[in-house]
C-alpha cells in the first residue's frame, strides 16, 4: 500500500514547508481518559504549537484532570454546548496553520503529527489530513481503521463523501479553511464531523491520508448500542442538509438519494430494536415498519414480522445479527469470543 492515499493534484505541485498544528480537545466528563489524550499530544515527536482544551460544561474531575498540564496547554471552560461548540470553541482559540482534533478518549501515537505534517508538505494542496489508526473494542485490539472493505477514497470524493465518511475522525484541518466554512454546525448533535467534511469537500477541499496507524481509536460496546439510533437520525439529518445544496450534479443527486435511503433502512432496524429490548409500546409499530419499509433482505422482514407478531420472544432475534455500529464502524452486535472483527471510520 502506497504511503500517501489522497486524490491526484489539479494542478502541479510544488511541495511546501511543515506546517504548524494546533491540536484541539473538546471534553466533556472525561477525567479517566483526558489526561492520557493531552499527554500524547505534548508527546509529539514534532510538538504541537500548541494544545487547546476546551472542557464543555463537565461535572466531574475533566479540569482537575488536566491540571497537571496547565502550563503546557490552554485550559478553556464553557457550559454545556455540545461537541460541536467545544470543538469551535477550542479552534478559535488556536494559531496554528492546521488545527488537529484529538478526542478526550482517544490517543496520539507519537509519530502522528510528525507524518500528517510531511504529508501537507508533500501536498500543500490538501485541506484535510488524517492517519490510519488502531481501533481499539472495550479496550481490546480490534483491527485497523482502513481495512476489511473500509478505504479512504482518492477518486471522486465528492460522490464518496455522499455515501460515508471515510475520513478517520481524528483529523487535521487547515484552519483557514475552517474557519471560511464556518467550523462546525452546531445544531448538529451527532455527525458532527462527516457534516463538516462533506461541507469542506463539496467547496473544494482535498483530503488525503497517511497509511500507517498512528493512533488509538477507543470504542465501548456499551455505550455504542445505546447511541445506534440517534447517531444514525444525525447522519440523515447530515445527508438532507446536504440534499439541500444546489451545486450537486445530477449524478451526486442519484449517490446522495441512495444513501439517504440506505441510512433510512439502518435507522429503521435501530429504532425497532431499540423499542423491542427495551418493551417499549411502540414496539410492534417499529417492527411493522422494517417489514412494510424498502431495502430490506427477506430473512430480516421475517424477524420483523415474527417481532410483529410475538415481539416479547423476537425482539433480541430481530437484530441478533446486526453489525451497524454509530460509527459507521462494522463490528459483531454480539461479542465473540476473541477481538471483534469489523471496519471503521469514525464515531461521529
Amino acid at each position: 500500500m502506497s504511503r500517501v492515499v489522497a486524490p491526484a493534484p489539479r494542478r502541479p505541485i510544488v511541495p511546501g514547508h511543515l506546517p504548524s498544528f494546533s491540536v484541539i480537545v473538546a471534553a466533556h466528563e472525561a477525567e479517566l481518559t483526558v489526561a492520557e489524550a493531552v499527554e500524547s499530544a505534548l508527546a509529539q515527536t514534532v510538538p504541537p504549537r500548541e494544545v487547546v482544551v476546551c472542557d464543555d460544561g463537565s461535572t466531574d474531575g475533566t479540569s482537575a484532570a488536566v491540571a497537571a498540564f496547565r502550563d503546557r496547554i490552554t485550559l478553556l471552560r464553557q457550559d454545556r454546548g455540545g461537541e460541536a461548540s467545544a470543538k469551535n470553541a477550542a479552534a478559535r482559540a488556536a494559531s496554528g496553520e492546521f488545527v488537529a482534533i484529538l478526542d478526550a478518549d482517544d490517543v496520539y501515537l507519537p509519530r502522528r503529527l510528525e507524518a500528517m505534517g510531511r504529508l501537507a508538505a508533500e501536498r500543500p494542496d490538501l485541506d484535510i489530513l488524517t492517519t490510519d489508526a488502531f481501533i481499539e473494542v472495550d479496550d481490546q485490539p480490534a483491527r485497523r481503521c482502513y481495512a476489511n472493505g473500509f478505504s479512504f477514497a482518492a477518486d471522486d470524493q465528492r460522490s464518496a463523501i455522499l455515501t460515508t465518511n471515510f475520513i478517520f475522525g481524528l483529523a487535521a484541518v487547515r484552519r483557514s479553511r475552517l474557519e471560511a466554512i464556518g467550523g462546525f454546525d452546531e445544531s448538529i448533535r451527532f455527525t458532527t464531523d462527516w457534516d463538516l467534511w462533506l461541507r469542506l469537500i463539496l467547496d473544494g477541499s482535498l483530503a488525503g491520508a497517511w497509511m500507517e496507524p498512528l493512533a488509538r481509536y477507543r470504542i465501548q460496546r456499551g455505550s455504542l448500542s445505546a447511541q445506534r439510533g440517534r447517531m444514525l437520525a444525525g447522519r440523515l439529518r447530515t445527508l438532507r442538509k446536504a440534499d439541500a445544496r444546489r451545486d450537486l450534479s445530477a449524478a451526486e443527486r442519484e449517490v446522495l438519494a441512495r444513501s439517504i435511503a440506505d441510512h433510512e433502512r439502518l435507522l429503521r432496524l435501530a429504532e425497532a430494536r431499540e423499542a423491542l429490548l427495551e418493551r417499549r409500546p411502540d414496539r410492534r409499530r417499529r417492527a411493522a415498519a422494517v417489514v412494510t419499509g424498502s431495502g430490506h433482505p427477506p430473512m430480516t422482514r421475517l424477524k420483523a414480522l415474527a417481532a410483529v407478531i410475538a415481539p416479547r420472544g423476537a425482539g433480541a432475534r430481530l437484530v441478533a445479527r446486526e453489525r451497524e455500529t454509530t460509527a459507521g464502524i462494522l463490528l459483531p452486535a454480539e461479542p465473540a469470543a476473541g477481538p471483534p472483527s469489523g471496519a471503521g471510520a469514525a464515531r461521529r
